[in-house]
């Protein structure tokens, strides 16, 4: 293990698995600025415009349960090349999409591209690091993974203020482009003998042990729950603060990048409890009064200054709870790490693409609120069950 990480560095893995998980807030986050005039541009309606971000996370569901275990049974290192050239392929797609239906469609498929950094991004540290060690490299890469929301915005309303969405894609596709020369230098971390054995129908039917780790799915749904509130914010916040709060696209960009701090430094956070289990436990408890403050403030329509201070509590609370709930998963389901990866990555996934079109039903304002709180509530519930020991398969995660 000791020569898998020198073989690579450190810095080289924080930096290019760091930028690999940072896919899903670079293919969400990125073009947000720009949906409200997408809206016109295919001449259609918001909620189809934001039907190319649920594609986008369906697609990021579902890629990564095929690539997690593929790359169980093949290794890293080819499914990676093989998923980074085709995020290249889909950007340009979307580029060159002639109608709202077509960008859907090619969303989705860059989506399964980018679920390759994702899902390959945890099960390449879960092949060289356990324990603590494991939970603060994740931290550590979920610090650098936050530094794609608070950029991709930013650099988002830059690009628009100059040109229209395409740009965006344009700066994806460079991004893209720079992370697959990176990848070419990565050394396998999974030898062969630790590889799933038999043909690759074999390697699915690993979903099933993995699935029935009660331990495992409830840590998976307790972070869903918790990404959920962050896909909420996500989807709703362009129109939101666009159209409700008058801001324009490049200060909505600075001011969602502020926020994103909020979950970067929430990440980072979590790697200083003693264990994951109290890092979870710490921001569950907070995100539940935190959620029913935002919450009522946004139904009560009141003024943009009331809501800043307790949405970024909010999702600095949420950043307590993803490395931390990821690593007491992973470390549930060590040996099946990559289908493990990949049921982790695409859970969390299936619910943004759940609760993207929620928030957009009605009043977005009161549809939002409640979103936010439910999934707050469901996420204390959890935990209530999980640090109780009633999970199977391991010990007490407390």
């Amino acid at each position: 293990m000791d020569k898998l990480v020198s073989a690579n560095s450190r810095t080289f893995l924080i930096v290019t698995l760091g930028g690999l998980a940072a896919f899903g807030p670079l293919v969400t986050d990125m073009y947000l600025p720009g949906l409200p005039a997408m809206t016109d541009f295919f001449s259609t309606s918001v909620s189809l415009v934001q039907s190319g971000i649920t594609a986008s996370m369906l697609g990021l569901a579902a890629g990564q349960l095929l690539i997690g275990p593929v790359s169980d049974r093949v290794g890293r290192r080819r499914p990676l090349l093989w998923s980074m050239w085709l995020f290249m392929v889909s950007t340009v797609l979307c580029i060159f999409a002639r109608s709202i239906e077509s960008f859907i469609f090619f969303r989705f498929v860059q989506g399964v591209a980018g679920s390759g950094g994702i899902v390959l991004s945890r099960s390449i540290s879960a092949d060289l690091f356990t324990g603590k060690d494991l939970a603060r490299f994740f931290a550590v890469i979920a610090g650098v993974q936050g530094l794609a929301p608070v950029a991709a915005p930013v650099l988002g309303g830059a690009v628009l203020s100059f040109t229209d969405w395409k740009g965006v894609f344009w700066a994806l596709l460079f991004i893209g482009a720079l992370l697959t020369v990176l990848c070419y230098f990565y050394r396998e971390t999974l030898p062969v003998e630790k590889r799933s054995k038999g043909n690759l129908m074999q390697t699915f039917r690993l979903f099933g042990p993995v699935l029935r780790n009660s331990k495992f799915m409830l840590c998976v749904s307790l972070l869903s729950f918790s990404m959920a509130i962050l896909f909420a914010y996500i989807a709703a916040s362009p129109f939101i603060f666009q159209e409700y709060y008058g801001l324009s696209p490049l200060v909505y960009s600075l001011y969602f990048a502020a926020n994103t701090l909020a979950v970067m430094a929430g990440t980072i956070c979590s790697g200083r409890f003693s264990t994951p289990a109290k890092a979870v436990k710490a921001g569950v408890y907070l995100m539940v009064p935190l959620a029913a403050a935002t919450s009522a403030i946004l139904m009560a329509g009141l003024g943009f200054g009331y809501i800043c201070l307790p949405l970024f509590a909010l999702l600095f609370a949420t950043g307590l709870t993803f490395p931390s709930s990821a690593t007491i998963a992973i470390e549930s389901e060590r040996k099946n790490a990559g289908t493990a990866a990949a049921v982790l990555g695409a859970m969390n996934f299936i619910f943004g693409g759940i609760v993207t079109p929620l928030v957009g039903l009605g009043n977005m304002l009161v549809s939002t609120g409640i979103v936010l709180t439910g999934c707050a509530v469901l996420a204390f519930l959890l935990t209530l069950v999980l640090f109780r020991g009633k999970a199977s398969h391991g010990k007490d995660p407390r």
